[in-house]
């Protein structure tokens, strides 16, 4: 795919969705830290249904501190691998109140030291919380990524790099937003609906998915 067609799907996906923003509710870098490690392996639907209920009562590395693993396990246990991610989050606070006074560190290198945030968390919560141009790959970006064509990589880390070499810079900061978004609701997993797509004649996928019999 060339810079022109690449450029061309941002500016639609722009189009159709000027101020793109997370699906997770949070008010506070801290609430989206905690809204991101527990969206591993689960919807944000689930995540917003369990932190709807927590957050009025823990928001901040102390409260949750106080509520302890059992209680965030109460909280969240309608949600996927909820016993390790309340031990994630627990350790976690623990060392926000220790290492940077409570609050959530705006650098990679710290993120990533935290309990149960990997890459990809550390790469929301840096473009989400404190709008770095940070692309974050989950399925849905790394399907969409390789299905267009729009940049090819064989794993998440090989997506990012080509995302991060081929975004213009000016779409780089809402480019996670557009693209998870668009796997999410267009480029399905198992089905894409590229019949109401609006950037399917800038794509590259071959067997496009005609309109289902009505």
């Amino acid at each position: 795919m060339n810079a022109q067609k690449r450029r061309a799907i941002y500016e639609t996906l722009q189009s159709l969705n000027p101020h793109p923003k997370t699906e997770l509710e949070y008010t506070t870098p801290f609430e989206l830290l905690i809204a991101v490690m527990l969206s591993a392996q689960a919807t944000d639907v689930s995540v917003n249904k369990a932190t709807r209920k927590m957050f009025p009562v823990a928001n901040t590395p102390r409260a949750m501190l106080e509520l302890g693993e059992a209680g965030v396990a109460e909280y969240i246990k309608t949600i996927g691998l909820y016993r390790t991610k309340a031990k994630n989050v627990i350790a976690t606070c623990a060392i926000l109140l220790d290492q940077y006074g409570g609050e959530v560190p705006a650098q990679r290198e710290a993120l990533e030291g935290l309990p149960g945030v990997g890459r990809k968390t550390a790469n929301v919560v840096l473009n989400t919380a404190f709008g770095q141009p940070t692309i974050a790959v989950d399925t849905h970006i790394f399907r969409v990524a390789n299905r267009t064509g729009l940049a090819p990589g064989k794993d998440v880390r090989a997506v990012e790099t080509a995302l991060e070499k081929f975004t213009p810079p000016e779409y780089r900061h809402d480019a996670h937003h557009w693209l998870i978004l668009h796997g999410r609701y267009v480029c399905k997993a198992r089905r894409p609906e590229c019949w109401h797509c609006a950037i399917e004649p800038l794509c590259e996928f071959k067997p496009k998915t005609p309109p289902p019999d009505l």
